[in-house]
């Protein structure tokens, strides 16, 4: 006995050893493919949002964990400051902070900028282990690594987590993943150690990303999906009940959620499911323990008071809800549920691109070749269905819906979309595998049988597929999947991988040049002004000024102040005049504005114009969006456009003296080179601002805002003067 189990023992630590080592190399691929950002620039902080997160755990980590939880910031949102701990989701300052404290601990010296900036890279690892857990639960070994290899390269997941992306998705992804691989094991399990690990792995989820709500909505929808096709059982109970009483505690303890855990629609669906649960629970414990005669009369009136609490509560939730504005929900939600919704009424959401809608290109882009493979995953959860399997499909559905309405939410569907065609992927390659094994062993067998002479052999139970059609697949797919991860290469690379706040471009002789315009401007404000300067911009620059130049701000990117935005692009959209008596109020020292129209950089504040224009007219009715559009559709810079676009602030401090450094530069005087045309006033002259600096290449423009105006000498000091020269 012994000596015939050793050789079974040994190929199963061997097999064991093989799959260590495979998901290693896996984890190894999925923390380097991201290093390029790195390797081609410098460890430099990314993007806009990372710097507010960057700023806060260097205070976490000089002030330690209580001051930081209480830290009111009162260098943004000039006047008003912000609360930073009961408006941050704390998980990705909290995971960089203990990082660098066990680093520090164990003597290893390294800058806290380093952690952050490798914090996303090694997520990504985790992410495609717990994507790996989350598919063998459902298909086994082979497709667990193939959904593990998969989300380790997906460009889409790669896009919000390379080296320097520190942002809330570094580390939410990983957490979304690993709650439904937890919740997927508590549900073939039923064991309540993986239920404690669930809901450990929720609290996580909470922590770190708004995108919770994701989880809280999908778990009641396939809880429900359970129960009404004859899914219910005691597993189901133990992953769904302890998840919706205790995540909903460990989320109303996050102070950026508080009571909105039961207090917002978002949540409702998790409370109707976790009641519909013990309504069905209840109906099969009373079915199992009376006979057929008290049976129909005991579930008639367990029905009809079933029936008068859901009435009651659905009727007590519907008048709570109804004297919401919004019904109970935020506004990023209902810009979900209904597309139109922040065009409509929230203009500030649907100013940000990753808001808006993606095309078909994003999918292809994004996923490449996994979009073919996904459908066929879809069928094959459904033909084989299971507890585990269905909820993929589930996943699956819900996340490719919410894609399609917000380009951001491509990084929810890239996770699934991994697992659904590694599924199909495995499924094919194993059915074609078998098949050419079983031609070979049926050709030895009819071979055997013709030399003994004993018949035919019987036919198989199921029909391979013919040799060359299996060959063929096997080829295919393996080629796909090389094309596939030069795709993902070259999109780390060469499209993820450049920090917004360094932008390079190619020379004509290949070489390649940088534009730091960014860094010198903040650099600038940082050396050459008042500590206590305010600076004015557009909201999508606050944090890098906050976190780079150290000084106060009026609005950044965390958009908590419609007014306060509204405010500043009503100083904007307004004359030179009324934008700096706006200014003036605000106690304003610096105004700061990014043109491109010298170097051809399409992000700039001409190009965002209309939206402060938006957003300021939607609170203050003397901006009017069709004043500042010729005809009152075209939106235009050169001579047809409108005297209220060309008298506004953003046009007179972005194009201020431009007409005479066009003309070196392009030899065209006033050439746009965004627009691709020549500006309509090229002599502007300020009275109310100063120019203060313009970094090397245009792009960072600074203004002090005067104590005075210039004063202009009048028409008779301008006569008398011209008489003394002549």
């Amino acid at each position: 006995m012994q000596a015939s189990s050793s050789p079974a023992k040994e190929h199963g630590m061997l097999g064991k050893a093989l799959q260590y080592a495979t998901l290693t190399s896996i984890c190894v691929l999925s923390f380097s493919i991201r290093l390029f950002s790195v390797v081609k620039y410098e460890s430099v902080i990314h993007e806009f949002d990372p710097y507010f997160n960057y700023r806060v755990t260097q205070f976490l980590t000089t002030q330690g964990f209580y001051d930081m939880w209480n830290w009111f910031d009162d260098r943004t949102w000039y006047p008003l400051g912000r609360g930073i701990g009961g408006t941050t989701y704390p998980g990705l300052i909290f995971t960089a902070g203990s990082i660098y404290r066990v680093l520090h601990a164990l003597n290893i010296p390294i800058h806290i900028q380093e952690v952050c900036v490798f914090t996303a890279p090694l997520f990504s690892a985790l992410c495609a282990l717990a994507c790996y857990g989350l598919v063998r639960e459902v298909r086994g070994t082979g497709a667990g690594m193939l959904a593990s290899a998969f989300v380790g390269m997906v460009p889409s997941y790669i896009s919000r987590s390379v080296a320097g992306s520190y942002d809330n998705e570094g580390v939410a992804i990983f957490a979304l993943v690993n709650v439904f691989f937890l919740f997927v094991k508590t549900l073939n399990t039923g064991s309540l150690a993986w239920a404690t690990t669930l809901v450990l792995g929720y609290l996580y989820m909470v922590m770190s990303w708004g995108g919770y709500s994701f989880v809280i909505n999908l778990l009641p929808i396939y809880c429900l999906a359970c129960i009404f096709t004859g899914r219910l059982s005691p597993r189901l109970y133990i992953a769904f009940a302890p998840l919706v009483v205790m995540g909903t505690l460990v989320a109303a303890s996050i102070p950026v959620i508080g009571f909105n855990a039961v207090l917002m629609s978002e949540h409702f669906g998790a409370f109707l499911a976790f009641v519909v649960l013990h309504a069905a629970m209840l109906v099969r414990y009373v079915h199992s323990m009376l006979p057929p005669r008290a049976l129909r009369v005991v579930l008639a009136s367990l029905l009809t008071l079933t029936s008068a609490v859901l009435a009651a509560g659905l009727a007590a939730v519907a008048g709570y809800v109804l004297n919401s504005p919004t019904y109970g929900w935020t506004g990023r939600s209902l810009s979900l549920l209904d597309p139109t919704y922040a065009s409509r009424f929230i203009p500030i959401i649907a100013s940000v691109s990753e808001h808006q809608p993606p095309s078909w290109t994003f999918y292809i882009m994004d996923l490449f070749v996994l979009v073919v493979f996904v459908p066929a995953g879809l069928v094959a959860c459904l033909k084989k269905r299971s507890d585990a399997s269905v909820f993929l499909v589930l996943y699956g559905v819900t996340a490719l819906y919410f894609s399609g309405v917000m380009v951001r939410l491509m990084l929810v569907l890239a996770p699934i979309s991994c697992c659904l065609a590694a599924v199909a992927i495995s499924d094919l390659l194993y059915a074609c595998a078998n098949s050419i094994k079983h031609r070979a062993q049926k050709r030895m067998e009819e071979a055997t049988h013709k030399l003994e002479a004993l018949g035919s052999p019987k036919p198989p139970s199921w029909q391979p597929l013919p040799k060359l059609v299996s060959v063929a697949a096997v080829l295919g797919v393996l080629g796909m999947l090389g094309l596939f991860v030069f795709h993902c290469i070259h999109a780390s690379a060469d499209m993820y991988s450049s920090p917004s706040i360094v932008l390079v471009t190619q020379q004509r002789n290949g070489m390649k040049y940088v534009f730091d315009d960014f860094r010198e401007a903040y650099s600038w404000l940082r050396h050459n002004t008042h500590p206590d300067a305010k600076i004015a911009s557009w909201w999508d620059y606050g944090y890098q000024t906050s976190a780079m130049s150290n000084r106060t701000v009026l609005v950044d990117n965390n958009t908590w102040n419609n007014t306060h935005i509204a405010t500043v692009g009503r100083a904007m959209s307004s004359s030179e005049y009324k934008g700096w008596k706006i200014y003036r109020s605000l106690d304003v020292d610096y105004v700061l504005v990014v043109f491109g129209g010298a170097v051809g950089y399409p992000s700039d504040d001409i190009n965002k114009f209309l939206w402060m224009v938006r957003i300021g007219g939607g609170v203050y009715p003397d901006i009017v969006e069709s004043d500042y559009l010729a005809g009152g559709t075209d939106y235009r810079v050169d001579a047809a456009g409108t005297k209220t676009m060309h008298s506004s602030l953003m046009y007179r401090l972005c194009y201020h003296e431009f007409a005479d450094e066009s003309q070196m530069s392009s030899g065209q005087r006033g050439l746009d080179r965004v627009r691709g045309t020549v500006i309509g006033k090229t002599n502007i002259k300020l009275q109310y601002f100063e120019e203060a600096f313009t970094s090397q290449h245009w792009m960072m423009r600074i203004y002090r805002v005067r104590d005075a105006p210039v004063r202009t000498p009048s028409k008779t000091a301008k006569n008398l003067k011209a008489k003394a020269k002549a």
